[in-house]
């Protein structure tokens, strides 16, 4: 199911970079969609998260444990703003990116900004045993990922659009990019 920020169905202003980046929770497609993506537009392809690991010379959850979030969400920050001074990249970000108030003005404003969602049971399903996803830490990962959902909201709303990834595949979800890219495009 799509659901479209009905004020954001105005063409883009043709000189709006030609950047689209994907956001949502963790485990809903992101960086395959993304992959998928920039090989069919011919685009250049950035997962956000593999920069900062790059970067960092160790993973999301090893800087989790210990640097901290807030180290982790200023280094994601620095990072983004260096990936949206270029164009021509789809962008698979980390699900909490888009939190952030001036992370959020730069992806719409350098970017078309896609949510992609699934259902929570099909995110349990994904996410696997969670052991690599920091914030998945926990007894119950239902009620984690419950309550991480309802804190996001807000944020995953300003959206250009969303897709829900729950019963597609990657090419179905990829095709369904593509046509709500060209229909409110210049």
């Amino acid at each position: 199911m799509i659901r479209l920020n009905k004020s954001f169905l105005k063409p883009l202003p043709s000189d709006t970079p030609k950047n689209i980046a994907l956001t949502g929770f963790m485990a809903v497609g992101k960086s395959v969609v993304g992959q998928r993506l920039a090989e069919r537009l011919r685009l250049s392809f950035v997962d956000l998260d593999h920069v900062i690991e790059d970067r960092e010379g160790m993973s999301i959850r090893e800087i989790f444990a210990i640097k901290g979030e807030a180290y982790f969400r200023s280094l994601e920050k620095q990072v983004l703003k260096e990936i949206l001074e270029r164009d021509g990249q789809v962008i698979a970000t980390g699900g909490g990116a888009v939190l952030d108030d001036d992370n959020l003005r730069l992806f719409k404003k350098r970017s078309r900004l896609i949510c992609l969602t699934a259902q929570v049971e099909k995110l349990l399903q994904r996410s696997g045993s969670g052991k690599e996803r920091p914030l998945l830490k926990g007894d119950d990962k239902r009620q984690r990922i419950e309550g991480l959902l309802r804190q996001r909201e807000k944020s995953y709303d300003q959206a250009h659009f969303r897709i829900d990834t729950t019963r597609l595949s990657v090419d179905e979800v990829v095709e369904q990019i593509l046509s709500n890219l060209q229909g409110t495009s210049s």
